[in-house]
């Protein structure tokens, strides 16, 4: 459904449905998450569900795109190596206030439907590249204002500080602790640090 054609109501509750999706995607997985299950917990109707989301599939696509953006929206300013700093702390504190249970929560809906289908890939592969531009992009403006040297690479230093969150989430999840994704996290910011002028 074309979002720009929704009332403020109907925008409101799609956003809704969305949010109750994916909290239970991210507790009991994407196959022991049905429609019913979305329904019930998001108190709407099954006309109201499937006016908004024809089928299961439908759903899960617009959850991927959901989840991408407000995983974008939820990083802070990253424009200081201190800010980078804070943002790692935010992701450790995240994952400790959650009992490491769950994961990342766009990470945890690729781990369970990269290989869904070519056309689920390429969403989640488009959310992983929005949430790398945005990295790059501040690492760009890092290296331009002087804080970083000019022989930094904003794209492999993306690449390792997106890569460290996301491994040092899933081994903290299966470990239930935070020694692996503070190390990874701490790996990722030393090799950042290391270009500082």
């Amino acid at each position: 459904m074309e979002e720009h054609r929704l009332t403020a109501k109907g925008q409101a509750t799609r956003e809704r449905i969305l949010a109750v999706a994916a909290e239970l995607i991210l507790r009991q997985g994407v196959a022991h998450t049905g429609l019913d299950d979305v329904r019930r917990a998001a108190g709407v109707s099954g006309s109201q569900l499937t006016h908004y989301f024809r089928d299961k599939q439908t759903l899960i696509d617009d959850v991927i795109a959901w989840q991408a953006d407000t995983t974008l929206e939820r990083e802070p300013a990253l424009d200081s190596i201190d800010a980078w700093r804070r943002w790692a702390d935010q992701v450790v504190a995240r994952q400790k206030a959650r009992k490491f249970q769950g994961g990342c929560d766009f990470g945890s809906l690729a781990g369970q439907l990269a290989e869904a289908s070519p056309e689920t890939r390429a969403l989640l592969a488009d959310g992983y590249d929005r949430w790398l531009e945005r990295f790059r992009r501040e690492l760009h403006t890092m290296r331009d204002q002087g804080r970083l040297r000019p022989d930094a690479d904003p794209d492999s230093l993306a690449n390792t500080l997106l890569a460290a969150m996301q491994g040092g989430v899933l081994l903290s999840q299966t470990l239930r602790r935070a020694g692996p994704l503070r190390d990874s996290l701490d790996a990722a910011l030393a090799r950042l640090e290391s270009f500082a002028p």
